[in-house]
């Protein structure tokens, strides 16, 4: 692919591209599966059980994958999400266990061409779904390196250099925050994801409000602890809730105003009733980017109740705190720095695969208060300044997340995520434009665009919330069936509502348009009927 490669700049999109696609699209071919070798020309097999492979071997199977890895990614602009929904199938696998091996040739070529010819296609700039990105090709490789040299982070002492890029990745992010605190007041680790991120944030917010309860649990707190966060914020919060003894009922969710913003006066109205209750309220979660709308809780008045009432505030910035990393969009996000601790996903807006989550906070000494313990039998290193990561996270055993971040930085520089950033929300706004502006228009926006996630409602005046939701089902039964491109159906404050977002990074306006044609095309066809389907 010469002719895309050269067209490719430091950026990690294809936008430099644009205007060149439908001119090589006759002589670029996507197949649907690269065909490698079916078998390894020196490979034996060996009737010992050995792992070891010979460097002839190694390096073979190694360039067949990633040739493969290579032919998909040239595909990913065109192509579909998944297989036609006749041909997909959810049935589980039945084969027993191999008691010999096979050829490794073999074997590598039938998984690759499962996964490939018959998978679901995150990555594809057709996946308009859920908050799942294609992921930058440098952070393929940085995976494949990790596996490779699978560095142990629990403690420096077998992770030296993976420790301190850790570190320094975590330390990046944390300056994007604005925190005024002490450089030495900001850390924080990074996580399997969002969920991890949240459970440690919250654990961090009762070990601050009530210290013994690290070691003699929650019964010694004397009242019930309370927290709260939004009827629209992320179900791991009650996850969370539940593994820390809280218990979900613990967890207040508070109503949200007709942004989709936590309302304000209801959440003070909480605090004051458990107060006088004799319960203890000690953390308020606001919500940097709601999965269902991408909504923004008013940050700036809610650290401000939080400091009124002396509680912990965590911003679950999961997908919608990496508007840091643009100086343009910051503002989407203000009053951050307000923050106590904040979860950010980069296997979100960031662009990197699973797993990849991020926990920060402004008051570091509580990260080895809250997780951190003693034992004989983890190597130590003397004289060294950083606190081993066993002892500030919730893992033990740790793979290192972070070398994806920090080579994507290393090669992209932040401008590319300020580049990404702009773009994503300009595709969605003119989204919204082609589908909406219309006198005749099908649909209408059911919530604020504030991320590039779109919330639409068919018009359908005088219908029951029941019809509308079947006719939405029906919609994105239609858009999807073929396999070309994937939406989902959800609820926004408790109304049904058609969503899809900009995600990947290869998503251009034709693909946004050959989406508002089809959900035109689809409402069309089945709203009458469907909404009055019994």
């Amino acid at each position: 692919m010469p002719q895309l490669n050269a067209l490719r700049g430091r950026g990690f999109s294809r936008a430099a591209t644009r205007n060149s696609n439908a001119a090589l699209a006759a002589e670029v071919h996507y197949p649907c599966f690269f065909s490698p070798p079916t078998s390894i020309s020196n490979y034996k097999m060996n009737p010992s059980p050995n792992f070891d492979f010979d460097e002839q071997t190694r390096g073979e199977l190694g360039r067949m994958l990633m040739d493969i890895i290579n032919d998909y990614y040239s595909s990913l602009p065109h192509r579909a999400v998944q297989l036609p929904a006749a041909q997909r199938s959810f049935g589980q696998l039945t084969e027993k266990m191999p008691e010999t091996g096979q050829d490794p040739a073999a074997v590598l070529r039938e998984i690759c061409s499962e996964l490939i010819d018959k998978g679901f296609h995150v990555p594809s700039a057709n996946y308009f779904g859920l908050m799942n990105p294609t992921p930058t090709y440098v952070s393929v490789l940085a995976e494949a390196l990790v596996s490779a040299v699978n560095p142990q982070l629990a403690t420096q002492a077998r992770s030296q250099l993976a420790s301190k890029i850790e570190n320094e990745t975590v330390r990046w992010i944390g300056e994007r925050v604005g925190w005024k605190s002490k450089p030495e007041s900001i850390g924080g680790t990074f996580t399997s994801g969002g969920n991890e991120a949240n459970f440690s944030a919250l654990a961090l917010a009762l070990c601050h409000h009530f210290p013994q309860s690290v070691t003699e649990g929650i019964a010694s707190i004397g009242a019930r602890p309370v927290l709260y966060a939004s009827s629209e914020s992320h179900h791991s919060l009650d996850k969370s809730a539940g593994l820390l003894g809280l218990g979900r009922n613990a967890l207040r969710r508070i109503a949200v105003n007709d942004r989709v913003q936590m309302d304000v006066n209801a959440l003070a109205a909480a605090i004051e009733a458990d107060k006088k209750a004799g319960h203890k309220p000690f953390c308020v979660v606001a919500t940097a980017g709601t999965t269902n709308s991408g909504a923004i809780d008013d940050i700036v008045a809610i650290a401000q109740l939080c400091k009124q009432h002396n509680l912990w505030l965590h911003i679950d910035g999961a997908y919608g705190a990496a508007a840091i990393f643009s100086d343009k969009h910051r503002d989407l996000v203000r009053g951050i720095e307000l923050a106590d601790s904040i979860t950010i996903d980069p296997h979100k807006w960031l662009a990197m695969p699973f797993a990849a989550g991020v926990v920060l906070t402004n008051r570091a000494e509580l990260l080895e208060t809250t997780f951190g313990t003693q034992t004989p039998y983890m190597p130590k290193v003397a004289g060294s300044t950083m606190i081993d990561n066993f002892k500030v996270s919730t893992q033990w055993s740790r793979r290192m997340n972070s070398l994806k971040v920090y080579l994507t930085l290393r090669v992209h520089g932040r401008l590319a995520y300020e580049q990404l950033i702009d773009r994503q929300l300009a595709l969605a706004a003119n989204f919204v434009k082609r589908i909406t502006r219309a006198n005749d228009a099908e649909f209408e926006l059911a919530a604020p665009q504030v991320l590039p996630i779109v919330n639409l409602r068919a018009k359908l005046p005088g219908a029951s919330e029941e019809e509308i939701d079947r006719a939405h089902a029906a919609i994105v039964d239609e858009v999807t069936r073929s396999g070309e491109r994937w939406i989902s159906l959800t609820r926004v404050n408790g109304r049904s509502v058609i969503r899809m977002m900009v995600i990947s990074y290869l998503t251009e306006e034709q693909h946004l348009d050959a989406l508002a044609i089809a959900l035109e095309a689809a409402a069309k066809r089945l709203v009458p009927n469907a909404a009055t389907a019994k």
